[in-house]
């Protein structure tokens, strides 16, 4: 299957769902700071959102790149990868509504699990695929990748059962400071060819 298809149509996608997000926002019905604060928490779920995605689209266009060949199973398991992404703009409006609510903050978080599951499933396709082709080069660098490493390591799920619950029962906001947390790792943890490998496509 044609790399390049399926890395604009990635692409596409993940543009629409940030122009999605931010249409969610609401225009302030006053001209002062106080109304714009009305939909304070809304914009921090969505500064959080883009975060999200910015970081998840660097680390897919750096396997895309990596990669040579995308095989129909890859094919299907980038498109859930998407899918789960394109739940964001809904569970970013939910939970910027109710910040402070328990069920929309764990709607949020169970997406972003959604979207880490998909993603470990689909970066381990990918390194099958390339280690059966004998690229293992490729295969190894995917491996090392930080992202890779968390999503594919018991302890990440282990803690995120633990995560969940304490938004269950003790404070809802938690759910979109755990996700701060990985996001800010992620984007400052990148495999030190990244940037070199991107610049020259």
């Amino acid at each position: 299957m044609n790399k390049g298809r399926v890395e604009a149509f990635t692409d596409a996608v993940v543009a629409i769902v940030m122009t999605i997000m931010v249409l969610e926002f609401e225009v302030p019905s006053e001209p002062t700071f106080a109304a714009l604060a009305e939909n304070g928490s809304y914009l921090i779920a969505y500064l959080i959102s883009f975060l999200f995605i910015g970081v998840a689209w660097y680390n897919h266009h750096y396997m895309l790149t990596l990669t040579k060949r995308i095989s129909k199973r890859v094919y299907w398991l980038n498109n859930l990868w998407i899918l789960s992404m394109s739940l964001l703009p809904i569970a970013t409006a939910w939970a910027g509504k109710f910040i402070d609510q328990p069920q929309p903050e764990l709607f949020y978080f169970i997406i972003f699990l959604l979207w880490a599951l998909a993603y470990a499933v689909l970066s381990y396709a990918i390194v099958q695929d390339n280690q059966r082709e004998g690229h293992t080069d490729v295969a190894n660098k995917i491996r090392r990748m930080p992202v890779y490493r968390v999503h594919t390591h018991w302890w990440f799920w282990a803690l995120s059962v633990v995560i969940g619950l304490l938004i269950l029962f003790v404070w809802p906001p938690l759910s979109l400071v755990f996700t701060v947390i990985e996001l800010i790792i992620m984007a400052i943890k990148t495999t030190p060819d990244s940037d070199h490998l991107m610049q020259n496509q």
